[in-house]
């Protein structure tokens, strides 16, 4: 039982282990892969949102003002970590680094644009140049680091809690706890989780010690202040937030096993729950012993 348990773990890290030289098969298998994806989610995206609402010609809206650019906060992150996980999958077959920045690091931009063709293309929204933008922000984030430092020494992380304001418009925030995760800007933080010990190597400074900086906003019900919900006679006052705290980077946790390394990168997109303080202005700072 022993061997056998042994011999399972031995040979899912030897899956997990990146391959030294290119390897086609597996390179095959994350080409393949990430065409399922991408074609596969955006024909459940048009299906599932799109098919709705009828067709339009294709335009651009200019939606930069909404929601106190917490969604274009949101696209920087989805681009950054979509790309990242690409160039991991072509690493993970042995591609060369061009071939990983080149092809792997474009997933997230190429993914979101598409995305975006689908807007332009609905009557209810539209492409918009700002999302556009807000992509190719967070694909060139993983890329210049890879060419400057060879390392990420700076990652966008995410966190959420559950927010008053879903309740007043569930239709647009969330009526469940997964659907306002992705809704609810209200209960968003994005971060720029920075490694110290990177920009002070030598130093007796933790290798996995982040300090995290944070941007979120709150007393969002619609995307602009001047729309108000039928429900209630005007919005709430929106205001923004930042934040400044303590983090982990998980990659820089020491292990042999390449199971677990995939394990740690995956949950590195997720802020740490660490003592925080905000500040909402500059004379109004608050202290959270734990923050999330």
């Amino acid at each position: 039982m022993i061997f056998q348990t042994g011999f399972a773990q031995n040979t899912a890290d030897s899956f997990f282990k990146p391959s030294d030289s290119l390897d086609i098969k597996r390179q095959n298998t994350v080409i393949i892969s990430e065409a399922v994806f991408t074609t596969g989610t955006l024909i459940a995206l048009n299906q599932a949102w799109y098919a709705e609402y009828p067709k339009s010609d294709f335009h651009f809206i200019n939606d930069n003002a909404e929601w106190l650019q917490m969604d274009k906060a949101g696209h920087v992150f989805s681009s950054y970590h979509l790309g990242r996980f690409g160039a991991e999958m072509l690493q993970w077959s042995g591609a060369n680094k061009k071939n990983q920045l080149l092809y792997g690091a474009g997933l997230g931009f190429t993914f979101l644009t598409a995305v975006e063709v689908l807007d332009g293309y609905s009557s209810e929204w539209g492409a918009s140049l700002g999302d556009v933008v807000a992509n190719a922000s967070g694909t060139a984030l993983y890329v210049s680091q890879e060419l400057i430092w060879k390392e990420q020494r700076i990652m966008p992380k995410f966190s959420f809690h559950t927010t008053k304001y879903a309740g007043y418009r569930p239709e647009v925030l969330g009526s469940s706890f997964t659907e306002q995760i992705l809704k609810d800007y209200n209960g968003q933080t994005y971060w720029l989780s920075v490694n110290l010990h990177s920009f002070a190597k030598g130093s007796k400074i933790p290798k996995w010690l982040n300090l995290a900086l944070g941007y979120g906003a709150d007393g969002m019900i619609t995307g602009n202040k001047e729309d108000t919900p039928p429900i209630l006679t005007s919005n709430p006052k929106r205001f923004r937030q930042f934040y400044l705290s303590l983090d982990v980077d998980l990659t820089k946790i020491k292990t042999k096993s390449h199971f677990l390394k995939t394990v740690f990168s995956v949950l590195n997109t997720v802020k740490i729950p660490a003592p925080t303080i905000e500040f909402v202005h500059l004379n109004d700072i608050k202290y959270h012993l734990i923050y999330f």
